[in-house]
């Protein structure tokens, strides 16, 4: 029978631990909140002249120029949402730690962009501060954005891949939000995990 020396058998712990937990380094899935209920637009206010519908459990934006906003503030969490540009030359966003005070869009805060041409770029207030990697996508594909926002630091992933982090947030609570810029959109799967712990 061959014997195991301590250097082996700490690497079979290792690795036995491992397999037997695959998902240990995932957030638990019971501590996300649904932002939206694919029935109505319970949890979210609109803001400035917009509209949206619920349409096939889809969250549409139908038009306008304004915003819609969570009931909420939220400082420091991951957001993850599919959307889909349902018309040409498409032009939306989703905001980050925004406020109230602007218009038809909100003076402070953040926004990733759904601009066609400058899709995943990330904006503050007016100005952008990481310019656009993501390539444009068909009009009718579902495209899953996760967005980490911690502290000073922000980063997006796009279908999975890293498109960029930033590291310069201002450190506030504010909304999260949909930009409409009269172009429509479906939005859909949108969910929150919030995150404790101090700011980075």
């Amino acid at each position: 029978m061959k014997r195991f020396l301590p250097f082996e058998c700490l690497l079979i712990a290792m690795f036995g631990l491992a397999s037997a937990c695959p998902g240990a380094a995932q957030p638990d899935d019971s501590k996300w909140e649904s932002l939206f209920n694919g029935k109505d637009l319970a949890g979210w206010a609109p803001v400035n002249e917009v509209e949206f519908v619920v349409t096939n459990a889809n969250l549409r934006l139908v038009k306008g120029m304004g915003w819609l906003r969570t009931a909420k503030q939220y400082k420091d969490f991951i957001l993850e949402v599919e959307w889909r540009a349902l018309v040409p030359e498409y032009d939306s966003g989703i905001f980050l730690r925004a406020g109230l005070e602007g218009k038809p869009w909100p003076n402070e805060g953040y926004q990733v962009n759904l601009l066609r041409s400058g899709l995943g770029g990330l904006v503050k207030g007016y100005k952008t501060v990481v310019p656009a990697e993501t390539p444009p996508v068909p009009l009718n594909k579902w495209v899953k954005f996760r967005i980490e926002v911690r502290g000073k630091k922000v980063t997006l992933d796009v279908d999975g891949e890293r498109a960029w982090e930033y590291n310069e947030l201002e450190v506030r609570p504010g909304y999260i939000g949909i930009q409409a810029e009269n172009r429509s959109f479906d939005f859909r799967n949108l969910r929150l995990l919030p995150l404790s712990g101090k700011p980075e």
